[in-house]
Formats: structure tokens, sequence, C-alpha cells
């Protein structure tokens, strides 16, 4: 499977993007030339009146209205709490919880089907059998991890290696210019060693890095303000100095260098980022086609040392 360098968050719709805003947003960013979409069953659950599957049902709709299906790389992910009885990665589980989704998402196939959390109450055998049986069925078309620990997923690596299994073939990390030594110590040689595709989410660091948000009175400005201000300290601040600094030379948007970084750093498949207006999406498209100097990427990695 190969995907254009920047995958679009899904986290959105049904939250704070509605089915018409999702339906132009998803329009516009395959009229662009981009191709993978992610999302997971749990989405959007957390929004106050929701109970999870929206956002697979706005793309869902979406597929069934535009016919664009063989246009995009669709990924979605199981195991996230549901209800108190629907979650984990158990066969019995998955089994239901994949029909579930491709119904919501009115399509036969998914390409890439993600565990979205590591459950540790199930053997990983039987998690990885059941994956192997929905590729045999034409279901899945390949799996992927989300929030493994580094062991954990060597381990399933390994797993499938013994068995015959399908293995993981991607990881989705948390990931950015900021939050870079969990991924960078525990799971960059991992991946890279074994081949892995590697799409972050929190790319932009939940907004921190388009550079919107620079003091606390910033933070009432979304509804994902409060999870930002962690970021508001001195390396905070020395990474959005080096991200204005590049970004004026290049004349574009903080958010743009900040994931062109990233595609830049060996063994990135593509950042995931989230949008829900067609300005935010521009500065995620425009982010494939700038093509950063080695210096300014010096630039960065050192103003964002750990």
């Amino acid at each position: 499977m190969k995907i254009a360098p920047v995958v679009f968050g899904g986290n959105v719709f049904g939250w704070t993007a509605d089915e018409k805003t999702s339906f132009t947003l998803l329009d516009a960013f395959v009229d662009a030339g981009f191709d993978c979409v992610d999302t997971a069953d749990v989405y959007s659950r957390w929004a106050p009146g929701n109970t999870g599957g929206e956002s697979e049902t706005i793309i869902g709709n979406w597929l069934k209205k535009t016919g664009k299906r063989d246009k995009i790389t669709l990924a979605t992910k199981v195991g996230k709490p549901m209800a108190e009885d629907k979650k984990g990665l158990s066969k019995a589980y998955i089994t239901k919880a994949v029909e579930a989704s491709l119904q919501r998402l009115q399509t036969d196939y998914i390409d890439l089907y993600q565990s979205h959390d590591d459950d540790s109450a199930t053997p990983l055998a039987e998690t990885l059998e059941t994956y192997t049986d929905l590729i045999k069925q034409g279901k899945v078309r390949a799996v992927g991890a989300s929030n493994y620990s580094a062991a954990r997923l060597r381990e399933a690596l390994e797993v499938s290696k013994t068995n015959g299994f399908a293995r993981y073939e991607s990881l989705q990390p948390e990931y950015n210019l900021y939050d870079r030594e969990g991924y960078e110590t525990q799971f960059e040689a991992l991946c890279r060693e074994n081949n892995l595709g590697v799409i972050t989410y929190y790319s932009l660091a939940s907004g921190f890095l388009t550079g919107k948000y620079r003091s606390e009175d910033d933070l009432n400005q979304s509804k994902r303000g409060g999870g930002i201000k962690k970021y508001l300290n001195s390396r905070g601040y020395k990474i959005l100095s080096a991200l204005d600094r590049v970004a004026g030379q290049y004349n574009t948007t903080p958010a743009s260098v900040a994931l062109a970084w990233m595609m830049a750093r060996p063994g990135i498949t593509g950042p995931i980022a989230s949008a829900t207006s067609l300005d935010q999406l521009a500065s995620l498209t425009r982010a494939a086609e700038l093509q950063l100097s080695s210096e300014d990427i010096d630039l960065l990695t050192i103003a964002s040392n750990y």
C-alpha cells in the first residue's frame, strides 16, 4: 500500500466538524491529490450526545454520496471502549466490531485495520490470528498497531513470524516536533528495522505547533485549548520561534513547516492531522510540497531537542 504523505485525521468528524463540513473537507482533501483517511470506531464518543461511531458514519455517508471509495486508503481502529462490554482485542469482539465498522463505513473492506490499544487480557496470538482470518476473508487488507509499548510491538511481530500470522505492518504513535522522545528512543529503530509504516497522531501537538496558542489567554480559543497548556514553556516557545523563522523564509505557516519536518524524518510514512476548515486543510496539504533545506531541518531539530 502506498499513500500520499499527509493523512486526514477523522477524529473531528461528528465532533468539531458536522457532516456537511466533513463532506467539504473530504472532497477538498481528495481533490488536492491526497488519499488516506484515518478514523476509529470510538470517534467521537467523547463529545456530548455522542455514543461512538459518528466519524465512521459520516465517512460512510460521504463514500455513498460520492462513490470515491477507490480514491482513498481507509484506516480505522478497534479496541478502545465503545461500551462497558464492547472493548479489547478478543476474537469474539473484533469479529463483531469489524462488521459494525464496515456497516457504518458502507464499504466491503478496510484498507488498514488497527489495534487502537494493547489488550493485555487477550493473547497476542488470538488477536493476530483473528486479523489473519479477516484478511483471508477480504474484509481487511492490512493491520497496524497504536498505543503499544515497544516491547509488546516487538513481541507481536515475533508471534506473527513464528505462527505465520498477518503482522502489524504499521504503527500509529504520538509524535511531533515537541513530543519526540518516546518515539525516537523506543520505536524509531524498531520500525525501521522491520520496515513498518509510521503514521503519527497529535502531529501538531493538539494545535500548539500551528502557532495559534502563545499564551494562557489563547487557550480559550478552542475546545482543545486545555490540553495545550503543558506546551507553554521555554522549550515550547523556542520551537515556535524556530517554526516562525522557517515559515517566514518559505512564506508559509508554522503548521506546514512542523509537518514538513516530520515528513523529512527517515521512517515516517505520513503525519495524521485534522482540519475543520478549508484554510486549515490548505496548510496541511501545502506541507507535502514543502522541501525544507537540511539547514532548516537542523534548526528545528536543535530547537526541539529533548
